[in-house]
């Protein structure tokens, strides 16, 4: 017996063109929330460091924002990647558009930039 591949445990994303629940659900949220984080556990009980400073900024300076946890099934963080083309989480976005992950919002908060684009909402 032999072990399987890691990669063969995670389900691709579906070719363009067919229905994709995932996919639909993720741009529906991120097309009806005007700032959303996909994250890894919840902004109260956040599951990574990373995740965990990109909350401190977005509440530092009081942001609505919602939330999604990429960790209960592995097709939302595929999907989100292959939406965002960008490969960590988390993953904040602005009106619809991908702002970064914690680094560029780190930087983003620590200079003011983050603030203006929440305002800016």
């Amino acid at each position: 017996m032999s072990a399987a591949h890691p990669a063969a445990d995670s389900p691709a994303p579906a070719p363009a063109g067919e229905s994709n629940p995932v996919r639909e659900a993720i741009e529906q949220a991120i097309a009806e929330h005007p700032v959303i984080l996909f994250m890894k556990g919840t902004p109260e009980a956040p599951a990574c460091g990373f995740s965990a400073r990109t909350v401190a900024a977005l509440q530092a300076l009081e942001a609505r924002f919602a939330a999604v946890d990429v960790l209960p099934d592995p097709r939302i963080r595929q999907e989100l990647s292959a939406i965002s083309n960008w490969p960590t989480i988390p993953q904040l976005f602005i009106d619809g558009e991908l702002v970064g992950g914690c680094d560029i919002v780190t930087e983003m908060y620590e200079s003011g930039e983050l603030a203006q684009a929440l305002a800016a909402n």
